[in-house]
């Protein structure tokens, strides 16, 4: 795609260009805020010093840059940005519309955010507005990794600026590739982040490998004391000529961390003895609809409509569903996730416009698994709505990098429920994208389809850090694939927790998505063994779990929060399921459907974490107060 550079002068933003070019984007233009008045302002945003050399870049690149001055202030300082009158964030919206004006067929924004999510979300929702997508491919990138990628391939980038102990005024002008040793230690030392991401310094680029023909060098230069212990450089430069060079790409990241890339290795092959155990499976079941409340969150289940067409069946669910959360004095906003069924995956684009009208205008949208069942005679929508939702926290991360899929539909990848006690989180289901294109994986194995969709969940959880399993659904197309998934979980988590269904379609045609929800008990200064005692004498009885043919049970925050996974091909253990109060999810193919008060999944078929075949699989969860 053709794309804007945002450059700010120093090492990242560059560096991410350089990625972008890499992956065959075309750079078409440069955008540069700059203060109005000082060489220096403390935006919370935007790296300021060093902006008088900016206007240099354009002849180094050869394509035009738009400059426009900073107006607004850091006024909405918010994790998650939302318009705000006076907001240097509108001078970004302001400056980048200017630019698309001009240059109509731009689709991207580089942005070089590694850690940030200040940063990231405010590029995000500028990109949202203007119908861009942003390009972050610095995201989550390992420091010292990334610092050391940019010494290797040559990036002439200067210190200009210092605010962290260890670094003085003697460090500026030095090269990145000088200086790397010194981070390394005060890294050791006193946990100064590598590349600066904790403010400790700013660069300023003197040349780097997509720079053509010319490139910059320091003329002059003055150190200012800006305040106690910082101190930047006042510099003067001129365009100098380099040697003409070729360009190389940057070679994209292992799509595989060695610890996924060990398990899709070990995986066994798929077992094509098992394929086709759900021909002539064609029996439909329309559930009831299914409302449980519990202290913490509505649990609304099963919402059909009868409806003919996908537009007016989505647009009727929707209403049931306002008219369910109203009764309750809960809103959308409360939404924490949402299952979608779908009769045939191609009707996925026309539910997913109407969806997304009800969440678009939600910096945090419910989590969201979507699969096809052609089970069902209708599109089928359950959700998990949080009556103590507030801090609202989770990810929904919309940019393209090497970290993860973006979410390009009106889903988060993770929202979290936070307790006294604990917290949860629903993740998002996963399927084996390349994050940097947003392809699918090319002709690769399943092992290898498996192992990366099983390391996005991974990703996903580990940073909203609620790093747990509660309980996993791993769905498949093909029944063969079962031990390949049953390998990858055990591998990676365990025996326990995971039920595997095939169903008849997932998302983009991929093979295999993963979805789960997390845990993280939160435990308090003086909290001891008597606390645990008393919430384990106020859990209701369980017996019922014991008869099952397997249980995988997580006692969360001290037993206040039950989540049992159970398997049976017993039809009349399962109806004691309602005997127990909370919410109950029965998972099974369509012709040995037991009506009970629960949310339904229907599948073709089910199988344990192990890879044996049950006819239930049964997910519990039941809070204690």
């Amino acid at each position: 795609m053709k794309f804007i550079g945002l450059i700010s002068g120093g090492k990242d933003s560059f560096f991410n260009i350089y990625h972008c070019l890499s992956q065959g984007h075309e750079l078409v233009a440069l955008g540069n805020l700059y203060p109005q008045q000082s060489d220096e302002i403390d935006s919370f945003m935007f790296q300021t010093v060093g902006h008088d050399i900016i206007e240099y870049y354009s002849q180094c690149l050869d394509v035009p840059l738009y400059r426009q001055p900073i107006l607004g202030k850091s006024s909405n300082q918010d994790l998650e940005y939302s318009i705000t009158e006076n907001d240097e964030i509108e001078d970004l919206y302001s400056l980048l519309s200017t630019i698309k004006e001009n240059h109509p067929d731009i689709a991207g924004v580089s942005c070089g955010a590694i850690l940030s999510h200040y940063q990231r979300t405010r590029v995000e929702n500028v990109c949202d507005r203007l119908g861009l997508t942003s390009l972050t491919y610095l995201w989550q990138r390992d420091q010292y990794d990334l610092m050391q990628e940019m010494c290797q391939n040559q990036l002439d980038a200067r210190i200009i600026k210092v605010a962290a102990i260890g670094l003085t005024k003697n460090h500026l002008g030095k090269s990145i590739t000088e200086l790397f040793p010194t981070l390394v230690k005060l890294n050791q030392m006193y946990e100064v982040h590598i590349c600066g991401e904790g403010g400790e310094f700013e660069t300023i680029v003197l040349d780097c490998p997509f720079f053509q023909t010319k490139k910059l060098a320091i003329i002059d230069q003055e150190i200012v004391e800006h305040s106690s212990d910082v101190y930047y450089l006042k510099i003067k430069v001129e365009l100098v000529d380099k040697e003409p060079t070729e360009f190389v790409a940057i070679e994209s990241l292992p799509l595989l961390e060695s610890e996924f890339e060990d398990i899709a290795e070990s995986c066994p092959d798929p077992d094509l003895t098992l394929s086709g155990l759900s021909i002539g499976e064609d029996v439909k079941i329309t559930p009831e609809t299914n409302v449980v409340s519990t202290p913490t969150t509505l649990y609304i289940s099963n919402l059909t409509s009868t409806k003919t067409t996908a537009q007016e069946q989505t647009l009727d669910i929707f209403e049931q569903l306002q008219t369910i959360l109203s009764t309750n004095k809960l809103s959308f906003n409360d939404i924490q996730h949402i299952t979608l069924l779908l009769p045939d995956m191609s009707l996925f684009a026309k539910v997913n416009e109407i969806y997304g009208t009800n969440f678009q205008k939600l910096y945090l949208p419910p989590s969201r698994i979507c699969v096809e069942t052609k089970n069902i005679p209708s599109i089928q929508l359950s959700c998990i709505v949080l009556k103590k939702i507030q801090p609202k926290s989770g990810i929904h991360i919309r940019s393209r990098s090497y970290w993860g899929p973006q979410n390009i539909g009106p889903y988060s990848q993770s929202v979290v429920n936070t307790q006294e006690s604990y917290k949860t989180a629903t993740l998002s289901g996963q399927i084996p994208l390349v994050p940097a294109n947003m392809t699918l994986t090319n002709k690769q194995p399943i092992q290898f389809d498996s192992a990366l969709a099983l390391q996005h969940l991974f990703r996903v959880k580990n940073l909203v850090n609620v790093k747990n399993f509660a309980s996993a659904i791993c769905f498949i197309t093909d029944e063969s694939y079962v031990p390949v998934v049953s390998s990858c979980w055990d591998q990676a988590v365990g025996t326990k927790n995971l039920v595997i269904v095939k169903v008849s379609g997932l998302p983009r045609g991929a093979r295999v998505e993963w979805g789960g929800l997390s845990y993280e008990d939160i435990t308090g200064m003086y909290d001891d063994d008597s606390d645990e005692e008393e919430k384990e004498n106020n859990t209701p009885s369980l017996s019922v779990l014991d008869e099952f043919e397997e249980s995988y049970v997580t006692k969360i925050g001290k037993g206040s929060f039950t989540v049992a996974t159970l398997f049976t091909s017993n039809a009349e253990l399962v109806k004691k399921i309602d005997q127990i109060n909370g919410y109950r999810q029965l998972i099974c193919k369509p012709s040995v459907y037991i009506h009970t008060n629960s949310d339904y999944l229907p599948v073709y078929n089910v199988f344990n974490p192990k890879g044996v075949m049950y006819k239930y699989a049964i997910i519990l969860k039941i809070e204690t107060q």
